[in-house]
């Protein structure tokens, strides 16, 4: 006898989401979450009239099946998602250049000179003619293998390299070259066509947690200390001391967590687990009296968000314009404005004080958005230690035998299965679990693979 059939620790939107399939299996599940609230990196906090998105921005319309089938089930859909109708942006020479990483960018050159555009083109050709072989689901498989973005850069000029690639991955993931594949963000790339028709949730990006932890058993201000496999299912340890006995359990959190509350894991987990990184990632987010602009050419249409390459700017990475991707975010005359910081700088702000970061953001922002220190009124500082897995060369190496170990009483959910930095990776990982799950015999080991029509490698 067990105190739970199956046990989901972590509210993030990988926990939520396998538990909603794990629920449609006809089990009964319960979701631990460490934080008073749900959403992890999907959070949105409301304050006098403003929409606050603490951490994921947007959703793509093509690359994310899963998410749009969770959509679809929880029945949000219709004017809950809004079209963010301006586009990406690149800072160069004064000035933000838009559609990065849109079919006109190519044409309108998206901040690259004449030959930047031609050896761009060159490029996006000599991968697009392999595009089947990138699949978001097989990380490892692609025709790159464990090369780096900075190594695959080699190939190309510097141009291509400092403003197109490291801020494609810097800004967005919080990813340095040097140390993250480039296999995996191509795939990701061919799976969304790029960054454009893209979308938001009208009342802030926690929309599809709060709607799937509506419909669940949900328990927050509960952190799980550690978690054993025991005969007949499994033990959890909370950290106020309590304890509770479950069928099955899944892990939906940073890998590096699930490492720590789960030190038995078998020898064909370890590796992986040790193996997933995370970029580090903070965020300040600025309430402004009226709303700015990046500096753009005059018929140039407006960003919703500013790459900010490295060797512009080593301090702050990049920026979101929030209140021209939905109009909603911010009241009508004020604007709501996000501050990155560079990849580089992002572990060190972690450990500063808030006063200190916000100060140290918006005193770079002040050459991007003239003004945006005396429209300021308040500022929210958002910290994410475990922000972006990073899909390294340790981590790709290691993730064909975690991918093929045979289901257990403890699994596992997130980001860091696919090594996909998106919240479609977070939620297409927990199809993954709910299958896993589904096809475990509880009380023992199954040395079956879950077959269905979302194959796993």
């Amino acid at each position: 006898m067990t105190d739970l059939d199956v046990a989901v620790v972590g509210g993030g939107i990988s926990g939520l989401a396998t538990a909603h399939w794990v629920s449609r299996q006809g089990r009964s599940v319960s979701v631990f979450e460490a934080a008073d609230r749900v959403g992890g990196r999907m959070a949105t906090r409301r304050h006098d009239g403003y929409l606050i998105d603490e951490g994921a921005e947007t959703l793509a319309v093509h690359g994310y099946p899963a998410t749009w089938r969770l959509l679809d089930e929880l029945g949000v859909g219709g004017e809950e998602i809004l079209p963010v109708r301006s586009s990406v942006g690149m800072w160069r020479k004064g000035r933000a250049h838009p559609r990065v990483g849109h079919p006109l960018g190519g044409v309108t050159g998206a901040g690259l000179t004449l030959r930047g555009r031609m050896e761009m083109s060159r490029m996006t050709s000599r991968l697009l003619r392999r595009a089947g072989s990138y699949d978001v689901d097989h990380p490892e498989s692609t025709p790159l293998g464990t090369t780096t973005v900075a190594e695959f850069a080699a190939d190309y000029s510097a141009e291509m390299f400092q403003y197109l690639l490291q801020p494609a991955v810097g800004t967005a993931f919080g990813w340095q070259p040097e140390r993250s594949c480039m296999g995996p963000f191509v795939a990701s790339m061919v799976s969304t066509r790029g960054i454009w028709k893209w979308r938001t949730y009208r009342d802030g990006m926690d929309t599809l947690a709060r709607r799937a932890a509506a419909t669940l058993d949900v328990r927050t201000s509960r952190p799980v200390a550690e978690v054993t496999a025991v005969p007949g299912g499994a033990r959890l340890v909370f950290e106020d001391g309590a304890v509770l006995t479950a069928r099955q359990v899944v892990l939906a959190v940073p890998a590096p967590l699930a490492a720590r509350m789960h030190p038995g894991a078998p020898a064909d987990e370890r590796e992986y687990l040790r193996a997933c990184g995370y970029a580090p990632m903070a965020r300040v987010t600025c309430l402004l009296d009226r709303p700015l602009e990046p500096a753009r050419r005059g018929l140039a249409p407006p960003v919703y968000a500013l790459l900010l390459p490295e060797v512009e700017d080593q301090v702050l990475g990049g920026l979101t314009i929030e209140h021209n991707k939905a109009a909603n975010r911010a009241p009508s005359g004020a604007g709501l404005v996000s501050l990155l910081p560079a990849a580089g700088t992002a572990g060190e702000l972690l450990t500063a004080s808030d006063e200190t970061v916000a100060k140290t953001l918006l005193d770079r922002a002040e050459a991007y958005l003239p003004g945006v220190r005396a429209a300021c009124t308040s500022w929210f500082v958002h910290r994410f230690p475990c922000g972006a897995v990073e899909a390294s060369p340790q981590a790709l190496r290691a993730r064909p035998e975690f991918a093929r170990r045979p289901t257990r009483t403890v699994e596992y959910a997130g980001d860091w299965l696919y090594l996909r930095a998106s919240s479609e990776g977070a939620v297409r990982s927990a199809q993954w679990a709910a299958e896993r799950v589904s096809s475990h015999a509880p009380g023992g080991v199954s040395t079956a693979r879950a077959a269905t029509s979302t194959d796993q490698p």
